[in-house]
Parts: C-alpha cells; sequence; structure tokens
C-alpha cells in the first residue's frame, strides 16, 4: 500500500530530506559566502577544510551502496573515478569553482539514490540518473537567480556550467559503480 505521503520507502523519504537538507546548505550560504571565503582564505583552514569536503565526497561517491567487499571491477572504476576527480580539482584555479563540485555533486547523487530506492520499490522512474542530474540544475540556476537579488554576489552563467558538470560526474560517478557492482553479482 503506498504511503500517504507518496514515499515508497523510508529511505527514500530520508534520501529525499538529506537532498533537501543539502540544497538548503547551499541557499544558506549565498549571503554569507564571501565572508567565510574571505576568513577561510585568511586562515590556514581554508586548503585544510576544502581537501576534506572533496575527500568526503570522493567517500560518498565510491561507498554510496556498498555492502559487500568491493571486488576488482569497481575497484577499478573507484580508482579511475578518484583519478577524474584529482585531475579536475588540480585544473579548476579558483576555489569556488570547486566548491561547485561538492555542492552540486552531492546534491546529484542525493536525487540519484532516492531515484533508485523509488525505482526499486517497483515504481516507475524512467533514467533515474538523467533525472537526478535534471532535477539538480533547476537547483542551480535558482542559486544563481537569487544571486541577482544579492549586492554581494554575481550571476555567473559560468557558475551554471560548473554545477551541471558537478552533478553529472556525480552521477556519472554513482552509476559507473552501481554497473560494477551489477556486473560482479551477476558474473
Amino acid at each position: 500500500m503506498p504511503s500517504p505521503s507518496g514515499f515508497t520507502s523510508a529511505r527514500e523519504r530520508r534520501l529525499w530530506g538529506w537532498t533537501l537538507a543539502a540544497v538548503a546548505a547551499i541557499y544558506s550560504t549565498l549571503g554569507l559566502a564571501s565572508t567565510l571565503a574571505g576568513i577561510l582564505g585568511e586562515s590556514s583552514l581554508g586548503p585544510g577544510l576544502f581537501i576534506l569536503s572533496c575527500l568526503l565526497v570522493l567517500v560518498a561517491v565510491v561507498t554510496q551502496g556498498l555492502g559487500t567487499r568491493p571486488g576488482g571491477a569497481e575497484i577499478g572504476v573507484a580508482l579511475g573515478i578518484a583519478a577524474v576527480y584529482l585531475l579536475v580539482f588540480t585544473r579548476m584555479s579558483i576555489p569556488t569553482e570547486r566548491s561547485h563540485l561538492i555542492e552540486y555533486g552531492v546534491v546529484a547523487l542525493l536525487a540519484r539514490e532516492a531515484l533508485v530506492e523509488r525505482a526499486s520499490q517497483g515504481k516507475r522512474v524512467p533514467a533515474p540518473a538523467l533525472l537526478a542530474v535534471l532535477l539538480t540544475v533547476p537547483v542551480s540556476v535558482l542559486d544563481e537567480g537569487i544571486q541577482l537579488l544579492l549586492p554581494s554576489r554575481v550571476f555567473d552563467p559560468v557558475d551554471l556550467l560548473f554545477n551541471g558538470v558537478a552533478a553529472v560526474m556525480a552521477v556519472l560517478s554513482a552509476s559507473a559503480l552501481a554497473w560494477a557492482r551489477k556486473r560482479r553479482a551477476a558474473g
């Protein structure tokens, strides 16, 4: 029997809740972002916190859904993901550009997991990975739109691109790991 809330399981409800929390966290920093960037830029904490954030996203991507010891294909995919993220992070010279990969990667991952959970409960969810990216993009557009109204912020179409790239990278990474996991289970 379907839940009156529309969620198919408690896990799906939690995942959507975490997705909403991640979006709220992103939006809550809009007025504070330049202040926080200035404080962190002047202290020695900034680079360490950024590296920790990157590692947490990488761990989330690699471990999401892992209930068993990973096989060779999963390890290979995880190492490939780590290499791609490292390459992208080192090529981006502005730290705020890097933060987009973290913020919108997390939103897209959580949305993907919620959609996959919904599909696993028997609901029709066409292309959960693509749908997760398509749900993340309007969050990014609203984020940039709000910045038009804030005197300390600037609307930047390039940020929209970074946010979309972040969503695609995270969802492709999670999908590649799921594929490797499924391949191992089938073999």
